[in-house]
């Protein structure tokens, strides 16, 4: 009975900072509101001629596709995903690796294999769709088929319901491989 008085509460707070996270205009308790000139722990001081980090413009190509989306990639082996030719796309929920190999073949840099002992990296990932954030939640990983190790990764949330749980995982997919595609050519100026 303790354990699920645990659990329901562990529950209860995912919940709420979840909700939290996908509304960040909520009201915050008066204990933990801020007060005009007070500087929270860890805040950054603001210059008086600078617009709020809210209203910067992101940096090109991390700026979000659509309101309510938003995304992280990031590379780990830089000359490891420059000599990548054929890779292997692990079963992801949704569709998302039917998506990702449609978009991967488009790219054309690389070749889609049908057996992962003959990648030089693997593909994997989740796609979670939740009705109640009206939310999909994609997390994919390039990592070398031999030794395991990452190279690189991306996390793409897309809104949903509407449009379509379809769309937006076609979306989703579509995020990702332009995010592959950018931190390729990137690579490549390099």
């Amino acid at each position: 009975m303790r354990i699920l008085h645990l659990s329901l509460a562990v529950t209860l707070l995912v919940g709420s900072a979840l909700r939290a996270q996908s509304n960040p205009n909520q009201q915050q308790p008066p204990d933990q509101q801020q007060q005009p000139n007070q500087q929270q722990p860890g805040q950054q001081q603001q210059q008086p001629n600078q617009p709020p980090p809210s209203l910067e413009k992101p940096a090109p190509g991390n700026e979000p596709a659509s309101p309510g989306s938003s995304h992280s990639s990031s590379v780990t082996d830089e000359r490891r995903l420059m000599r990548i030719r054929t890779i292997y796309v692990d079963r992801m929920d949704n569709q998302l690796s039917d998506k990702l190999m449609e978009g991967l073949a488009k790219i054309g840099r690389f070749h889609i294999v049908a057996e992962r002992k003959d990648a030089d990296a693997v593909f994997t990932g989740t796609c979670f769709d939740s009705r109640h954030l009206k939310q999909v939640h994609s997390e994919v990983f390039l990592n070398d088929r031999a030794s395991g190790s990452s190279i690189w990764q991306d996390i793409v949330r897309r809104p949903y319901n509407p449009p379509s749980l379809a769309a937006s995982v076609q979306d989703s997919a579509d995020v990702i491989i332009a995010h592959l595609t950018q931190t390729i050519q990137e690579a490549e100026r390099k």
